[in-house]
């Protein structure tokens, strides 16, 4: 062997290795990668958040700063009494309207989940002739808007006699928002397996009983995403408001808030301060249901 070759033998050595990186770095990149990931998610947060920030600080000025240029973000004088004076402004009657909205919000929800569970059930635990047919049906009636079918409906409820009263608004939130229930509903139903109804009606449980405490709990993530999507539809609709709904008293919010929008003139401390009322119910119904979504993902797969 030459003299060369303990060095060659070396070389080879020393390019085969890889060093592993210490302790130290590893650790250094968890927490680079950690701060990374926080920095982007406050940069998204701030970009959703803003501008209900803008909002909800607007709701407390007087009109006059809110109009002033440049514009001041953080209130100079700060106004916390126009949460007090909108309700008795002459635009219109904000407790009724408040009410309104949450009677016709409410009730449709409820009546497009007791409709939606079963049938989303039927379809998909039977088989029936048109059954494909019947759920791209149900899709298609999704593209439509109560807007585009109001002349209709508003002739349909003169001769019913419910023109301008909550239940013609409950009865075409809640037909407008069913279809979806019933779509994303059934694919739920249809992912639950078949086997652990079997087991239960072994058990001697009914088919009543399979659907309430075997099968509703595991589903429990389509109910919820079901109803944040006819409560949201239904607490933002305005439209179909619009057009039925004549009486002040009777109007949701969304048809409310624009009493406050004039031609010439404009309260935007009321407009904003309306808005942020607005979007409290539908905070607390989110805040709500997360605390319950986990628990429904395995709720009831035990016996």
């Amino acid at each position: 062997m030459t003299a060369s070759d303990p060095v060659m033998v070396e070389r080879a050595v020393a390019t085969e290795i890889v060093v592993p990186p210490s302790g130290s770095t590893v650790t250094a990149r968890k927490v680079r990668r950690r701060w990374d990931l926080t920095l982007v998610g406050v940069v998204l947060a701030a970009v959703f958040l803003i501008p209900y920030l803008v909002m909800v600080l607007g709701s407390l000025k007087p009109r006059a700063e809110i109009l002033r240029i440049p514009p001041t973000y953080i209130p100079q004088q700060w106004r916390p009494d126009n949460y007090v004076t909108m309700w008795n402004t002459p635009e219109t009657p904000l407790p009724f309207n408040l009410v309104s909205t949450v009677v016709i919000s409410v009730c449709a929800t409820v009546i497009v989940l007791l409709v939606a569970i079963p049938a989303a059930y039927y379809t998909a635990r039977r088989q029936f002739p048109g059954k494909v047919a019947f759920l791209g049906l149900v899709l298609v009636t999704q593209m439509l808007q109560p807007v585009v079918l109001v002349t209709g409906l508003l002739r349909e409820f003169f001769t019913l006699g419910i023109n301008d009263t909550w239940l013609a608004m409950i009865l075409v939130n809640a037909a407008f928002n069913l279809s979806f229930a019933v779509w994303i509903l059934h694919s739920f139903f249809a992912s639950v397996p078949v086997e652990i109804e079997e087991a239960a009606q072994l058990d001697g449980l009914s088919r009543i009983q399979i659907l309430t405490r075997v099968s509703l709990p595991l589903v429990w993530p389509g109910i919820v995403t079901a109803t944040i999507f006819a409560f949201v539809s239904c607490w933002n609709e305005f439209a179909a408001s619009l057009v039925i709904l004549t009486t002040p008293e009777n109007q949701p919010l969304s048809v409310a808030l624009t009493k406050f929008i004039g031609q010439y003139d404009t309260a935007w401390q009321y407009v904003f301060a309306i808005s942020t009322v607005g979007i409290v119910p539908v905070v607390i119904l989110f805040a709500f249901i997360e605390k319950r979504l986990v628990a429904g993902l395995t709720a009831g797969s035990v016996k």
